[in-house]
């Protein structure tokens, strides 16, 4: 056995049988059990958190369905890979494609799928830990079967690490007590595989001058602590790492901010995550006071999208910090949350006929439309009029923020509207 495959790879399974977890897709019975069994197995895509075993499903169909089988890593293949994939199916019968992180294949990437999958050339299989109803454009999801795949329980955790106990061989060559598993199983957040990695880190560490191994939380939490960046997506920390970001960026703070952006991307927060943070972040914490904030943040997000780690992180600094040293407003935050209260409170006001449609005749007659002043016609594009309704006649929803770009703003506002909304 070649100690140098983590043991979380040497215990893949690769029967249905042996599969911890998933019963609902993979038990006796189940549609998808069925399908492997019987060979005619649909283009799949697999939706999950991480560690949940899409990997493993797609190992255990490539050892019972008998065609070929060809695996790509969106992370890092290209259309050119894909494309070279398909041509060696199609000097096959039929072959299967596993694609791992689906998600970051870009539209091109995804397209170059579609004719292959249509014409039977190959079947998919797709992993993703993302919404694929987002992450997988429609023409490809329509062709496929979508499973959704569980977190794994306690009970599921527990049994894969008696199973390593007792299955593993270079785990065997260990006097392995096992006293305490709270530590181990909170740190892997339901993940399998980053379970299976901590518990053969922690017996080749408590074990290298003696054989015999008794795990405790404690034991376990030393060892993580010096070795394993204790980050679980799925948990509170998450939410708390990314809380201290948002919050460092919104105080001005560029060193706060990659601090805590170096501890996300330490813990291998997902990067489409970070950056969705930011663009939203650009919009409802910098808005109007620095438009160039929202195009900068987006174009973060296309990046990382195209590329992953390690070279995202770069990409992600340089968003973080200019964000965090970039003059704020939320004044069009709180122009929307407004403007949803009054509609809340005041329900369904009729548009004020003059800034109605009009594409009939009769709605023409009845006045939808007259009075309308086109705004080009005036001076500086501008004629006063009303666009609200009447029973709102006045309200400010938008109040613009006091720097330099929206006190220009506030200017133009006033100028125009005079004394009607207080700018």
């Amino acid at each position: 056995m070649n100690k140098h495959i983590p043991l979380a790879e040497r215990m893949r399974p690769c029967s249905l049988d042996d599969l911890v977890g998933q019963e609902h897709l993979t038990g006796k019975g189940s549609i998808l059990r069925s399908s492997i069994l019987q060979g005619n197995l649909p283009s799949i895509i697999l939706w999950g958190p991480p560690g949940v075993g899409k990997t493993t499903i797609a190992t255990i169909i490539a050892h019972t369905i008998n065609v070929p089988y060809f695996q790509l890593s969106a992370i890092s293949s290209g259309v050119k890979e894909v494309r070279e994939v398909i041509a060696q199916a199609g000097q096959t019968s039929k072959a299967i494609l596993f694609i791992d992180e689906i998600h970051r294949f870009n539209k091109g990437q995804q397209d170059a799928l579609l004719g292959a999958v249509e014409k039977g050339v190959i079947t998919l299989i797709g992993a993703t830990t993302e919404n694929p109803s987002f992450e997988v454009n429609s023409a490809l999801l329509s062709r496929a079967q979508v499973y959704v795949l569980r977190s794994l329980q306690e009970e599921d955790l527990l049994k894969l690490i008696t199973q390593a106990i007792e299955k593993d061989e270079v785990l065997a060559q260990y006097d392995i007590e096992l006293e305490e598993t709270g530590a181990m199983i909170k740190i892997s957040g339901g993940d399998a595989r980053k379970l299976l990695n901590l518990l053969e880190l922690v017996v080749q560490t408590a074990g290298a001058f003696n054989k015999k191994v008794v795990i405790t939380d404690d034991v376990v939490m030393k060892i993580a602590q010096q070795k394993v960046a204790l980050y679980d997506k799925s948990g509170e920390q998450h939410y708390d790492l990314i809380s201290a970001f948002i919050k460092s960026m919104r105080g001005s703070d560029p060193n706060g901010a990659v601090y805590w952006l170096a501890r996300m991307i330490e813990g291998g927060e997902d990067v489409q995550f970070i950056a969705r943070r930011m663009l939203i972040f650009s919009s409802e914490d910098v808005g109007n006071a620095n438009p160039n904030a929202l195009l900068l943040a987006n174009a973060t997000f296309e990046a990382v999208s195209k590329i992953g780690y390690p070279e995202s992180r770069i990409i992600l600094s340089q968003c973080a910090t200019y964000l965090a040293s970039s003059a704020k407003s939320n004044a069009s935050y709180e122009a929307i949350g407004k403007a949803l209260e009054a509609v809340s409170q005041t329900g369904d006001l009729p548009v004020p006929l003059h800034i109605r449609n009009a594409p009939t005749k009769l709605m023409k007659d009845i006045g939808y439309g007259k009075n309308y002043q086109y705004s080009h016609l005036g001076k500086d594009s501008f004629i006063e009029q009303e666009y609200l309704p009447a029973a709102l006649s006045g309200k400010t929803f938008y109040n613009p923020g006091n720097n330099a770009r929206e006190n220009e703003l506030r200017k133009f506002l006033k100028e125009r509207w005079k004394e009607k909304y207080g700018y």
